[in-house]
């Protein structure tokens, strides 16, 4: 689907992008570009993406309607697909045509593993001296573990984030966000070198790491602890720093968080909405310093306010408050149906040729005249070799049928 006033899919459409990535870090860049209307061609090897067997999460199949992995599929979208035996020489010469013919490439593999393959930047600066190649890693390009294998869960674990956001009594908590931070990040690297490109006329490399991504993602938080040299204290709901950043549960089960760091402000005014005036009179809670000083008391007083009523009580008198800031916590399946997600299309309606009808989170980025799409599924395993090779690199059906035979291809 392309905008009617511009005729583009994106802002990115007319670039081309060879996606030799795996797992959830590359694709999750990979797919973010094609959301913006790249066209973006995943590269396979003939065993295929381990993604696409991915069956499980936490103990919960993951298998989808048709036998598909919702792991890769939520992750594949838009993409086209080709599956090439790199270590097979033809397969090789497939794809470093295709990278010739192309303007980004990217790859998640481990260092080293793209220059004894010969799909290195400094490989394919040869034939393409413009090409933007985007290298993502667990650790970075340098260093003495630049060679170390690394997912989400050690990126976040070396990076500070498992102990800052880990519970009360101190225990490593997992976040599930590494990949998606590096993802976002990785696109952004790209975009840049994309504008570079256009300002300066010369394509690079650009290199983004797991741990890179999730130090910057804390930004907050280790920017205040490195130019104050301390660690910024966890954070544990019952002795907040804030009263009024912090969150309470309801007798329905349900949680309201509050987000107001300005406390003094908006103190007041909270204490009227929960009923409570007697708590902004009291001495102990009625200023900022005095709310820290007995956070502990206080923050216990607000558990038994906020438990004796449900959240849609707390939400209709809190609404009526005015100036306080606030919102429910929400579960990831709240979210299809919440009507500010679905209104900027953050979650959107696509109707799968094997799924059906269903809903899928679209890249939050809007723009005016070249606004995002999604246009079609995640590719089966090498579902567009044929085409590629005969439409983008122009090769003849004798020439596939010898690859198909060579085992270069599927």
């Amino acid at each position: 689907m392309s905008d009617g006033a511009t005729g583009k899919t994106g802002p990115l459409d007319g670039l081309r992008v060879i996606d030799w990535t795996m797992w959830q870090f590359g694709p999750v860049s990979t797919m973010m570009l094609a959301d913006m209307g790249a066209e973006v061609i995943k590269v396979e090897s003939l065993d295929g993406d381990h993604g696409r067997q991915f069956e499980g999460i936490r103990g919960h199949p993951t298998k989808t309607k048709g036998g598909l992995s919702a792991y890769f599929e939520g992750l594949n979208r838009q993409k086209l697909g080709i599956a090439l035996d790199l270590k097979n020489p033809s397969g090789l010469k497939v794809m470093r045509e295709l990278a010739a013919k192309s303007d980004i490439f990217v790859q998640n593999f481990r260092k080293g593993v793209a220059e004894r393959l010969g799909v290195g930047y400094e490989d394919l600066i040869k034939d393409n001296p413009q090409i933007i190649y985007a290298s993502a890693s667990g650790y970075g390009p340098n260093g003495p573990d630049s060679d170390k294998p690394a997912f989400a869960l050690t990126a976040e674990a070396r990076s500070g984030a498992l102990w800052w956001f880990g519970p009360d009594d101190d225990t490593p908590h997992e976040l599930d966000i590494a990949d998606q931070i590096a993802g976002m990040m990785l696109s952004y690297g790209v975009i840049g070198a994309v504008v570079a490109r256009e300002r300066f006329g010369y394509g690079q490399k650009v290199d983004v790491s797991h741990l890179g991504s999730m130090v910057w993602a804390r930004g907050m938080q280790n920017g205040i602890s490195f130019l104050q040299d301390f660690e910024v204290p966890r954070f544990e709901r019952e002795m907040a720093g804030s009263v009024l950043w912090n969150y309470y549960k309801c007798s329905d089960g349900e949680w309201i968080a509050f987000s107001m760091g300005q406390g003094d402000r908006y103190w007041p005014t909270f204490c009227k909405a929960i009923d409570r005036p007697d708590l902004n009179e009291n001495p102990k809670f009625n200023n900022q310093a005095a709310r820290f000083d007995n956070r502990g008391e206080l923050i216990t007083i607000l558990d038994s306010v906020f438990i004796a009523r449900p959240r849609p009580d707390w939400e209709k008198r809190l609404d009526e408050a005015g100036d306080l800031i606030w919102e429910r916590v929400q579960r990831t399946l709240d979210l299809p149906n919440d009507p500010q997600v679905t209104a900027n299309n953050y979650v959107i309606d696509f109707d799968h040729p094997v799924i059906g009808p269903s809903k899928w989170a679209q890249t939050p980025v809007g723009y005016s005249k070249t606004p995002l799409s999604t246009r079609k599924m995640a590719p089966a395993h090498g579902e567009d070799t044929e085409d590629i090779l005969l439409n983008v690199l122009g090769y003849d059906w004798d020439e596939i049928v010898s690859l198909k035979n060579d085992g270069a291809i599927l």
